[in-house]
């Protein structure tokens, strides 16, 4: 695996390289950086001189600025990646300039649904998303004098689960990671409620409605109670969770392999919901993560090589095999196998096959672009406030949908705009 990672890794060490070759920015570590390093070995391989694609790390890079041809991040993470928002192209003009095939109808409808526009037209390869789920340390439910086997499906079940692990010692009965995804999109989603929605023809954020704000408003009282930890806006809560500091974490469902890794007899069930909301849809949650996303400002030949390995990456039997060593979600139903033998209980997999089988809805989430970008910003500056001080969620929320709104609105023409009144 050395001889393998050093060969990838030419273009972040100063290595010359070809003129179609093209590279691969990335921060995975572990094993999931072992499969892709191995999976684009074989891919070069069989390119025969035709061009590689090179492995770039993130942690070693010096200048970010210089712009790789793909990507695999989340685009919340483009400031980390490139220090500034980059462009970044549809992926499925770049097949079809390139003559691969990117059959939209192939993937998983709610697969598709995390990555694609408006229009249903594929805009990066999902190739590491997961759901949202409640992971626990068991031994810590143990310690505590809880059966780890009992399972907890509601909010108001896991209040009282992090209650009994804070009244036995625990420093840290639950924190989270991606808070905006978990806890704004998907509990918006569960209570059937639309995070975007059109007002005439424009786009509204609707972060604000009643179970958000009871939502953010318990999680409130859980930190001043210390049932509670926020970590931070991204995925900062994993490591407290993988170091066995916090007992539970609400976060993504491919941290099931790290967990299992790092020795945690952890266990994984379904993201709780609320049982008192009408209608509740506590399945309906939505997948979402990291994506091979292609950069603008590159060369033609260089993007035919690009589309060549998104093909190859299709492959049944290459998403098999990364999934296996990964945990994330399978892209098409030919890949579930793998996913079934990555060792993640067998009922969960079958509500994830379920649910990722959905027809997509559309105009329900918010997609990748402006609108996403502003969302998950603003609401993570604004609950800062809540945890802070003693602003009340629903101020929170209200500023997030305001900022937001006011953020993606159009612009208005000189003779459509209306003058501007101080209070």
């Amino acid at each position: 695996m050395k001889k393998i990672l050093l060969a990838l890794l030419a273009c972040s060490v100063g290595i010359p390289v070809l003129a179609q070759d093209i590279s691969l920015r990335h921060d995975l570590e572990g094993k999931a950086l072992d499969t892709l390093a191995t999976l684009a070995l074989r891919f070069n391989d069989e390119q025969k001189g035709k061009g590689r694609v090179l492995l770039q790390d993130l942690r070693g890079l010096e200048n970010k600025h210089v712009v790789p041809q793909l990507a695999l991040l989340d685009p919340d993470d483009s400031m980390e990646f490139f220090a500034t928002r980059p462009r970044f192209l549809a992926l499925h003009e770049v097949m079809r300039d390139a003559g691969q095939k990117l059959d939209a109808a192939g993937f998983y409808p709610q697969i598709a649904d995390a990555v694609d526009d408006a229009s249903g037209r594929i805009q990066a390869l999902p190739m590491a998303l997961s759901l949202p789920v409640l992971f626990t340390n068991r031994a810590a439910l143990r310690k505590a004098g809880l059966d780890p086997d009992l399972p907890v499906k509601t909010w108001w079940e896991l209040q009282k689960v992090a209650g009994k692990i804070y009244e036995s010692g625990g420093k840290c009965p639950l924190t989270t990671a991606r808070f905006a995804w978990i806890h704004s999109e998907n509990v918006s989603s569960q209570a059937g409620e639309a995070v975007v929605a059109k007002a005439g023809k424009a786009d509204q954020v609707q972060v604000n409605g009643m179970v958000n704000v009871k939502h953010l408003a318990l999680l409130a009282s859980w930190q001043k109670s210390r049932y509670f930890q926020y970590s931070g806006p991204g995925r900062e809560g994993n490591r407290r969770f993988l170091s066995g500091e916090c007992a539970m974490l609400t976060g993504e469902s491919s941290l099931y392999a790290d967990a299992k890794r790092a020795g945690i007899d952890v266990g994984i069930a379904a993201l709780p919901h609320y049982d008192d909301v009408y209608e509740a849809k506590p399945a309906d949650v939505l997948p979402d993560g990291a994506g091979l996303w292609v950069l603008a400002g590159h060369k033609k030949e260089e993007y035919k090589l690009a589309a060549r390995f998104v093909a190859f990456m299709l492959r049944p039997e290459v998403q098999a095999e990364w999934v296996r060593a990964t945990s994330y979600l399978p892209m098409t139903p030919a890949a579930l196998k793998g996913l079934r033998d990555s060792g993640l209980p067998q009922n969960l997999l079958d509500a994830a096959e379920k649910r990722l089988s959905v027809a997509r809805k559309g105009g329900t989430r918010a997609k990748h672009g402006p609108v996403r970008d502003h969302l998950h910003e603003f609401l993570g500056e604004e609950v800062a406030f809540v945890w802070t001080t003693d602003r009340p969620a629903k101020e929170a929320l209200d500023n997030t949908a305001r900022r937001v709104n006011a953020a993606i609105a159009p612009a208005a023409s000189p003779a459509q705009a209306a003058p501007v009144r101080k209070p």
